[in-house]
């Protein structure tokens, strides 16, 4: 199992003038250490307009500035928004962003997730996925050597040569965004990576993992000729420390991004200041809703992170994601978490990682036959988030 660690940059109210700054200061320094600690992943998402959930509207900028502080941790959009953004512009940035990096980027992609992102863009929320499928063609040939053009019902682009060109060939490894489990399914026979959110139960796990590799292995169905990326990596809300009292106390506040992420997208576009959404979040974080998003954290001792983890090896997911910069979550509190982590609990699931690829190479080539379990019986859905004054 690898390890990643992930950034909405969450800046909840009250912001002084230093607020921005400081985040994303601090940003740059957990993933320098995170990258001396011998962490896998570091993944940065794309929002706009989110205010308080999210403050990453520029991932491309702030990759490109992790990517000169690192040495070897994987740099991933977790995602880019297709719909919002011309697929030749992704490709030029996405492949400036490969070179400078000396080969490093995951390139994550996604549809966008409310309409208060998109219709600024001039995007309908009901388009998005016809969008996305449509970006999604125009953009893999731009990866290629020499020009390329192309006609579709979204996106027309005359023959034109986009450059630069990626250093890993043919592409960067291709992942999709699963806010909904049903997209597990969909990463898998669109043959990319699933990049989706912690499951309620072992159970659902293996659930998902079969249904993920065997529409990878058995109805795959690619958008367009590009490299296949069979991976499955979860996000999970994170916080270690020596107890796990004081995990719990320093993670106060992780769910404030359930509560914000099920906010946006079940509401319409919010006029900018009439919601105060940290203020909101404290009534919703000790309701029952609340209280239930607390227990499928990743949040406790080491001893107590390895009994977890050990249930998500079972499924066989890739790589597990860990959400630390959240809610109100201090700068000291997230390095000291990700170097007792990385000390106590991380060498134990790297130490089996070649287990893990026997595992996948048996079931990608068709040795090991999933069974194909019925996932409507594990449907978490996103339940919505209602405020008075929105």
């Amino acid at each position: 199992m690898k390890f990643g660690i992930f950034y909405e940059h969450q800046l909840p109210r009250p912001w002084t003038e230093r607020s921005e700054l400081d985040l994303l200061q601090n940003s740059l320094t957990q993933i320098e250490l995170a990258d001396r600690l011998g962490f896998d992943y570091a993944w940065e998402v794309e929002h706009h307009f989110l205010e308080e959930y999210s403050h990453s509207s520029a991932p491309e900028v702030f990759l490109a500035a992790a990517s000169q502080r690192t040495k070897r941790i994987r740099l991933g959009h977790g995602i880019i928004q297709l719909p919002t953004n011309h697929p030749a512009r992704v490709a030029e940035r996405v492949s400036t962003l490969d070179l400078i990096s000396n080969g490093r980027v995951e390139l994550g992609i996604g549809e966008g997730s409310s309409t208060t992102e998109l219709h600024p863009f001039g995007r309908k929320f009901h388009e998005k996925r016809a969008v996305w499928e449509d970006a999604v063609r125009a953009l893999i040939p731009m990866f290629a050597d020499g020009p390329c053009e192309y006609h579709g019902e979204h996106f027309d682009f005359p023959l034109r040569n986009v450059l630069p060109k990626p250093l890993q060939k043919p592409h960067p490894p291709l992942w999709v965004a699963c806010s909904q489990l049903d997209t597990l399914e969909m990463a898998g026979r669109r043959g990319m990576g699933a990049l989706g959110f912690q499951f309620m139960s072992a159970d659902a796990a293996v659930a998902w993992v079969n249904a993920y590799y065997n529409a990878f292995t058995r109805r795959q169905d690619k958008l367009a000729d590009y490299a296949t990326n069979p991976n499955i990596a979860l996000v999970c809300g994170f916080m270690c420390a020596e107890t796990d009292e004081e995990a719990l106390r320093r993670a106060d506040g992780w769910t404030f991004f359930q509560f914000a992420l099920r906010f946006y997208a079940s509401q319409g576009p919010i006029e900018p200041g009439t919601v105060n959404l940290w203020n909101e979040y404290q009534s919703w974080k000790d309701s029952e809703s609340g209280l239930k998003a607390r227990t499928t954290a990743l949040v406790g001792s080491p001893e107590t992170l390895r009994r977890k983890l050990r249930k998500f090896e079972v499924s066989n997911i890739d790589q597990v994601i860990l959400l630390n910069q959240a809610g109100k979550n201090t700068h000291e509190d997230i390095c000291s978490s990700l170097d007792l982590f990385a000390r106590e609990v991380m060498p134990e699931f790297h130490g089996r990682e070649a287990q893990h690829q026997e595992w996948k190479r048996a079931v990608l080539s068709g040795d090991i036959l999933l069974d194909e379990i019925d996932t409507g019986l594990y449907r978490d859905t996103v339940r919505p988030v209602r405020v008075e004054n929105a």
